[in-house]
């Protein structure tokens, strides 16, 4: 079964924006990230957030199932 898109029948033109639209989104993108919030949040995620939090212990997600998948292979 082929779940890809289908592709394009040409050389067509998607859409045509007014390149004051883009400027302006532009703008208001560079003034979020640069705002006081943005700055605070980026601050805090490499602070707060020990990466080791997310590194499971056994190294599986589910370390009995592993276990079991690897015990089932070896029979």
């Amino acid at each position: 079964m082929d779940l890809s898109f289908p592709p394009f029948v040409g050389p067509t033109e998607l859409t045509v924006l007014p390149a004051d639209l883009a400027a302006l989104m532009t703008g208001i993108a560079a003034r979020q990230a640069g705002s006081t919030t943005a700055a605070i949040q980026g601050d805090l995620s490499y602070r707060t957030i020990d990466p080791r939090l997310f590194a499971p212990v056994d190294g599986a997600f589910n370390g009995p199932m592993a276990a079991t998948i690897i015990r089932w292979k070896e029979q």
